[in-house]
């Protein structure tokens, strides 16, 4: 037997469609469309930051120099340690007179090798601003590399910080995941880091990579005590995932560099001063 539809069912049918169907339509419509007007924006920010990549590094020149250079952080270190290749490495030299014409709130140049880590960070009055504008201060998603504000722009600081997005397209700090990889790490050539600044250039040496979930324990920039920093770096070069074997002591400087390794981690680097010279 054969069950006919009534006007009446087919009208409460209607409405049932353009009560709960037509909504979820039109909210998904929505969520694509704003999905794909995110990845447009993302691409588009992603090109204006390798464009302004490509310049800077096309129109400043970074030397070697070595003239009046002094190790430091070598004492009680095995003679057949890796520091004494280190400190033989030449240093960076950067003229920042054009680049503080630019932004005067440049402050460094950093290199880490196999990497595409070669840019200029900068230090603003809070740890926002370079999240989302470029060098050049535009805005951007992508942000820029930068020194956080607590730091000494001199670096002299025992934990001297310095952040950049972990981008996908491998700008900014987003290379930075190679150095979880072992064709990184096993070279040692690598566990060098070098920096240039209006007052010194210098060599940091790694001796600390790790994920972790995202914390702030390890971005301190002040100790209350030779033995609380101690405790802290001997924190931190236990998290480290790949052993270096480098000895850290309360008479050591650093340098950490952060950036988002996903959603919940943060890929962190703790290197050591090894060397450096006045200019």
């Amino acid at each position: 037997m054969t069950t006919k539809t009534t006007k009446k069912e087919k009208l409460t049918n209607q409405k049932t469609f353009h009560f709960v169907v037509l909504p979820i339509c039109i909210i998904a419509f929505c969520v694509t469309l704003y999905s794909a007007i995110g990845i447009i924006k993302w691409k588009i920010d992603s090109e204006k930051t390798n464009e302004e990549i490509t310049d800077l590094q096309e129109s400043v020149e970074v030397k070697e120099d070595d003239s009046n250079a002094e190790t430091t952080g070598g004492d009680g270190i095995d003679p057949n340690d890796p520091y004494w290749k280190y400190i033989k490495m030449n240093l960076i030299d950067v003229d920042f007179t054009e680049l503080k014409k630019t932004n005067p709130d440049t402050v460094g140049w950093l290199q880490v090798p196999s990497t595409n880590v070669n840019y200029p960070f900068v230090q603003a009055n809070d740890n926002s601003y370079y999240l989302s504008h470029s060098f050049s201060k535009a805005y951007n998603s992508a942000g820029w590399v930068f020194l956080d504000y607590r730091n000494k722009s001199s670096l002299s600081d025992r934990n001297n910080i310095i952040y950049a997005h972990g981008r996908l397209d491998n700008t900014m700090f987003g290379s930075l995941r190679s150095t979880l990889q072992k064709s990184w790490y096993s070279n040692t050539d690598n566990h060098v880091i070098k920096i240039s600044t209006e007052s010194y250039n210098s060599l940091w040496q790694i001796f600390s990579i790790y994920r972790i979930r995202t914390t702030n324990d390890y971005i301190r920039t002040s100790f209350s005590s030779n033995e609380d920093y101690t405790n802290w770096l001997n924190m931190v070069a236990g998290r480290s995932k790949i052993s270096f074997s480098t000895p850290v002591s309360s008479s050591d400087r650093i340098i950490t560099l952060s950036t988002c390794y996903n959603d919940n981690e943060k890929l962190v680097i703790h290197a050591k001063l090894i060397k450096y010279a006045q200019k």
